[in-house]
């Protein structure tokens, strides 16, 4: 199915959820008049998963999206959970539970539809690819750099590993984030890691390296058509709430970071260039409520993100979720943009 044509089941059906949990006059504005930034714009946003379950199985702790090859959204959840969601209501359809070579749960945070409807799933605990069957059956796994590795085995953080997951256009070359620094890397330089397909099997390739603002970390990166990235900064502070920043990145004349074993500060190497596209916390709330302090009350912890196609004026159209982390004080929460990059 076209993308525009998923994303018009998707509109429809997150302005149909949006009626019934966005308290207040702000929920019946019409498309196109929420704007967060001379680039972004929200139009609604939808509570409809919030603390629900489906067959047996929590429908919260969401960390990635991604438009399956029918039609329909494949919703990852960070607790070895794969859900089939509706692409008008959000419901959930199916799940599959995703399991490690021994059996174990994952820490699953990134999520890609490959082109043969094989699932992409990063854990950022080892940190790990692997490649999954629509079955949630596992099929391979994919080489990681040492240095990316967990300590002892590496200067990786457990738990700041890869967090991001994106198939660049073309479909050759697969790129993963790292959530925050390794050791030897200065505080907010964060490695984006490449593989480049060959004869069905991914190679590590080029590495980058991008800056995030102060304090804050990686949780999600998605390609653009042209080949630029949509980045996600997030941080939170207890008493005061979320931070969440939307960037346009291009890695395309930054430097193979590959060979570098520690960045902190040498000539030479020139970052991802990043531009600011929106501070999620200057959108309109919408009536959204919030259930802990926040900026804005239509913040929460958002975690994932899929591009679903583009608008008649060429904006994409993106969808983002919140991961509740299973809290009574957070919220599964989705929120439908239109970018223009």
């Amino acid at each position: 199915m076209r993308l525009r044509t998923v994303f018009a089941g998707l509109a429809a059906g997150l302005a149909t959820v949006t009626s019934l949990t966005a308290a207040g006059p702000a929920a019946a504005h019409s498309p196109g008049h929420h704007a967060c930034s001379p680039y972004v714009v929200l139009d609604r946003f939808s509570d409809a998963l919030d603390k629900t379950t489906y067959e047996g199985t929590y429908t919260g702790n969401l960390s990635a999206l991604a438009v399956d090859r029918d039609g329909s959204l494949a919703a990852l959840g960070d607790r070895s959970s794969l859900f089939r969601l509706d692409a008008r209501t959000l419901r959930p359809e199916g799940v599959v539970r995703l399991a490690d070579e021994q059996g174990a749960d994952l820490d699953s945070e990134g999520l890609v539809v490959d082109r043969d409807g094989t699932r992409l799933v990063s854990s950022e605990t080892e940190p790990s690819v692997r490649r999954y069957g629509s079955d949630g059956r596992l099929l391979d796994r994919l080489p990681v750099p040492a240095a990316l590795r967990v300590a002892p085995a590496g200067r990786a953080t457990a738990n700041q590993t890869f967090e991001g997951l994106t198939l660049l256009p073309g479909g050759r070359t697969l790129l993963a984030s790292m959530e925050y620094a390794i050791a030897g890397d200065s505080a907010g330089i964060v490695r984006f890691q490449t593989w480049r397909r060959h004869r069905g099997s991914f190679t590590p390739a080029a590495q980058y390296a991008y800056r995030t603002d102060p304090g804050l970390g990686v949780p999600e990166v998605q390609a653009t058509p042209d080949g630029r990235l949509l980045v996600l900064e997030r941080g939170f502070t207890a008493g005061v709430g979320n931070t969440v920043r939307l960037y346009l990145a291009d890695p395309r004349h930054a430097t193979d970071t590959a060979g570098v074993e520690n960045l902190t500060g040498q000539s030479g190497v020139r970052l991802v260039n990043k531009t600011l596209l929106a501070d999620i916390a200057a959108c309109p709330s919408l009536g959204a409520t919030a259930r802990q302090p926040q900026p804005n009350p239509l913040l929460d912890n958002i975690e994932g993100m899929t591009v679903t196609g583009r608008d008649t004026k060429g904006r994409l159209q993106v969808l983002l979720v919140s991961d509740d982390n299973q809290n009574p004080a957070q919220t599964t929460r989705f929120y439908s943009l239109r970018v223009r990059t």
